[in-house]
């Protein structure tokens, strides 16, 4: 490891000699932890998340259908099929839409409802728990409550028919239409109290002092959390952002329940085609392979925005 001589020329005003130097790696190696304390947990690791995953990637280029223990390698046919493959088309641009909503969306109303229980009211701890309480809730329970929520005869339409909107009525979640956004609204709806306690917890670590003295420069609300509070949530924007679109790429149990990716394939992502393709046409290395490919991209989308937001951290710190 190299020292910094500038700092010892700054602390004793001269470069120190090989004594010195030698005294500080000591120092050095006695407080940081040695590499091989880290290495039970990495073999865990890969015993049980590497080898298996790597294990089941030799699927992918084969054409087992999962029950027969004999399988042909067919290469890159299972990629290739994918090319000509309008059901696997369709489910790729509904993850990247449904992602991108969702992370837009969901962090969106978190920071508005984060900036409201971040207020003085007097009711603002009973309102930080109602707010929260849904990202409580088992998905598949949320789902399912919705769904006869959104229904044809469900608490929704029947609210707009009792206050005169009977025309607003819909098949929230039958119609190819309306079905996509439905499920987008109960993610959000989920999940933004999430968003939510992150924010407050960025929110709660701006100092006051700051804030009272934008204000007696005449700063206004958009002007002080633009310029001061915003930069310094730039951590937790880092984490919201990160956990939304990793999240809204891999939804499945939510968009299963609430329509099985359906009406059609209106709302089928790479998670319910892979369940399908595995479990109900018993295409098993075409369904692994189809995972490959949404591995792929959850890596690469969540390293490029990791990359672009520690860059704004960097930059606003």
């Amino acid at each position: 490891m190299t020292l910094a001589p500038h700092k010892h020329l700054a602390d004793h005003g001269r470069p120190p000699d090989a004594e010195e130097i030698r005294g500080v790696r000591i120092r050095r190696a006695r407080t940081t932890p040695p590499w091989w304390f880290a290495l039970p947990a990495l073999l865990l690791f890969a015993f049980v998340v590497l080898v298996p995953s790597a294990r089941g990637v030799h699927y992918a280029f084969t054409d087992w259908d999962g029950l027969d223990p004999s399988f042909s390698f067919v290469g890159l046919d299972n990629f290739s099929a994918m090319l000509d493959d309008p059901d696997a088309k369709v489910a790729i641009w509904h993850t990247l839409l449904i992602a991108v909503a969702i992370t837009v969306i969901q962090n969106g109303v978190g920071l508005l409802l984060a900036l409201g229980v971040n207020s003085a009211i007097k009711s603002r701890n009973l309102l930080r728990v109602f707010l929260f309480a849904p990202a409580v809730i088992t998905p598949i329970v949320t789902a399912y409550l919705w769904r006869n929520l959104l229904g044809p005869d469900g608490a929704v339409n029947s609210l707009l028919g009792a206050i005169g909107l009977d025309g607003l009525g819909q098949d929230w979640l039958g119609s190819p239409r309306l079905a996509l956004w439905s499920v987008i609204g109960v993610i959000v709806w989920q999940y933004a109290g999430y968003s939510m306690v992150i924010f407050l917890a960025g929110l709660q670590s701006v100092p006051k002092e700051i804030h009272e003295a934008a204000s007696i420069d005449g700063a206004g609300p958009v002007r002080r959390f633009w310029s001061v509070t915003r930069p310094l949530l730039a951590p937790a924007f880092t984490i919201n952002l990160m956990l939304s679109i990793i999240g809204g790429l891999k939804l499945f149990d939510q968009v299963y329940a609430l329509t099985g990716g359906g009406p059609g394939h209106a709302t089928d992502t790479i998670s319910t085609l892979i369940y399908k393709d595995a479990f109900t046409l018993g295409e098993f290395g075409y369904s692994i392979a189809l995972a490959v490919v949404l591995t792929i991209i959850v890596a690469v989308a969540s390293t490029g925005q990791y990359l672009a937001l520690a860059r704004n951290e960097r930059a606003a710190s």
